[in-house]
């Protein structure tokens, strides 16, 4: 097989490292705009050869598939150009509803695989949460605070300069667009909502820095979602409780807990986990392996995805509930 990754930044050399551990046998080229990163692409041995456009990397490598790795408000046109070629379609975030309805139908006119990535469904920590709240049966709530310093998220750049300086995919709004997945796959859809939003920094911001969220669930579940752009240590807590159900998570494979007979238990979900020091200790490559796999399994016909463009829409709805408030 032969991939295409759209987008030879940070996200698109992950993908491609990633996937020669998978399958060493995939061939891989590139797609950028920008000449150097092209160049460093290939010099890192990361993709066989590099061009400046789509359309010559299809008319000169003839690949089978693509990944779009590059900025959220690009990926719409991208995505519908990769469709018009006849390629399966891999899309890191999208964040905003932008060309859903006509990718859609496109893909499915064309009887394309279209796949979102939507990485925390395959960390094994919310996998075993969700099992226990099922498992439980009974109603629960949670407090979940997520929160990173903006500019630590790429610290090679100034954070003005991609796409979380712009209001439409700022970082409160990634942060939810990461998350809000896997919490609407554990706990059910949203049927109602409470928004509280502020900017207690100076970083300068086109959106509000804070933001709190009230949520009840159709499940009977109720959720304190907080996530910011303003904590000077990367924090991921939650905590879900119900009578006779407590569970702790810090955001790592080292720190998920139950309270069970009186003790407060380590829940082991990996036998093993690799993580890139480069980022903070609740990024696990694994989770990124398995997304991949999965993408590779339905290409091939033998696995459904976990997420989908129509899934997302109920996400996007409240984000953009967020922002009207």
């Amino acid at each position: 097989m032969k991939l295409l990754i759209v987008g030879l930044g940070s996200m698109g050399k992950r993908r491609a490292r990633l996937t020669h551990g998978i399958d060493p046998t995939i061939k891989i080229v590139g797609v950028d705009s920008a000449k150097a990163r092209r160049a460093e692409a290939v010099e890192l041995g990361l993709v066989e050869a590099a061009y400046p456009s789509i359309k010559e990397a299809v008319e000169a490598a003839a690949p089978d598939a693509a990944l779009v790795c590059t900025a959220p408000l690009s990926h719409a046109a991208i995505i519908s150009e990769l469709l018009d070629h006849n390629l399966p379609v891999f899309t890191e975030l999208n964040l905003v509803r932008d060309g859903y309805a006509e990718n859609m139908a496109k893909a499915a006119q064309k009887n394309l695989p279209l796949f979102l990535s939507s990485t925390m469904l395959y960390r094994r920590e919310p996998q075993y949460i969700k099992q226990a709240v099922r498992e439980f049966g009974k109603p629960v709530h949670y407090i979940y605070h997520i929160g990173q310093y903006l500019p630590d998220w790429h610290p090679w750049e100034n954070y003005k300069n991609f796409f979380v300086g712009n209001a439409r995919t700022g970082g409160v709004r990634e942060i939810f667009g990461i998350d809000l997945p896997w919490l609407l796959d554990a706990f059910g859809d949203v049927e109602a909502m409470t928004v509280q939003t502020d900017s207690i920094s100076d970083l300068g911001l086109p959106y509000p820095d804070c933001a709190t969220l009230l949520l009840r669930h159709k499940s009977g579940a109720q959720g304190v979602l907080a996530a910011d752009v303003v904590s000077r240590k990367a924090v991921r807590n939650f905590e879900c409780f119900g009578d006779g159900l407590h569970l702790f998570w810090e955001g790592n494979p080292k720190a998920l807990y139950e309270f069970r007979d009186g003790d407060k238990r380590f829940v082991d979900t990996y036998k093993s986990f690799e993580h890139d020091s480069r980022y903070s200790d609740n990024i696990v490559e694994n989770a990124y392996v398995d997304e991949l796999t999965n993408f590779f399994g339905v290409l091939q016909g033998t696995e459904a995805p976990r997420w989908s463009f129509e899934k997302d829409l109920a996400a996007i709805d409240l984000m953009d509930a967020v922002e009207r408030s």
